[in-house]
């Protein structure tokens, strides 16, 4: 029915193109993929390997100390109806007196995403309870991260998973 078109000869020149375009291609998604994953999620925990491992000396000397103070910290979360949630912390030392006078600070950590962490102001409500407040705090799994201080020295720090509706 239609005449028979001539094929064109594939030549050393046409060859090399079409290597270099299927090449180009691959090696620009490639290039493209890792700056993606490379911006959303860099995999790291600390900025600087270097100095946390500098610092980790002393953090095992804090966390001995912390252990051997014996205080019992609990922190509860509930969710407010407008999508925020209250963080209360009753601290008792080792004879179950509470513990006044130390200034609280909590942070709910994403796991997945450094960029969402939300800290949080505790406040001295009664003798030895903390409390405050987060206003709008997406829902899933968080660590709630709380730290108490007195006079610029960290006196408790704890790390726990909660999950949030």
């Amino acid at each position: 029915m239609f005449p028979a078109q001539p094929s064109r000869p594939v030549t050393g020149r046409m060859v090399f193109f079409t290597m270099v375009a299927f090449f180009g291609v691959v090696i620009g998604v490639n290039v493209i993929m890792m700056r993606l994953a490379i911006q959303t999620l860099p995999g790291t925990e600390v900025d600087s390997a270097y100095s946390a491992s500098l610092a980790y000396q002393k953090e095992i000397a804090t966390a001995q100390a912390q252990s051997a103070r014996n205080w019992k910290v609990e922190a509860h979360v509930e969710r407010s109806g407008q999508g925020g949630a209250t963080v209360q912390v009753e601290a008792r030392d080792n004879l179950g007196r509470p513990i006044s006078g130390l200034k609280f600070q909590g942070r709910f950590e994403r796991p997945t995403d450094r960029r969402a962490d939300l800290s949080v102001s505790l406040a001295e409500v009664g003798i030895g309870i903390y409390r405050g407040n987060a206003e709008a705090i997406a829902p899933g799994q968080w660590d709630l991260v709380v730290e108490g201080a007195a006079d610029g020295q960290r006196l408790f720090l704890s790390k726990n998973r909660v999950l949030l509706h």
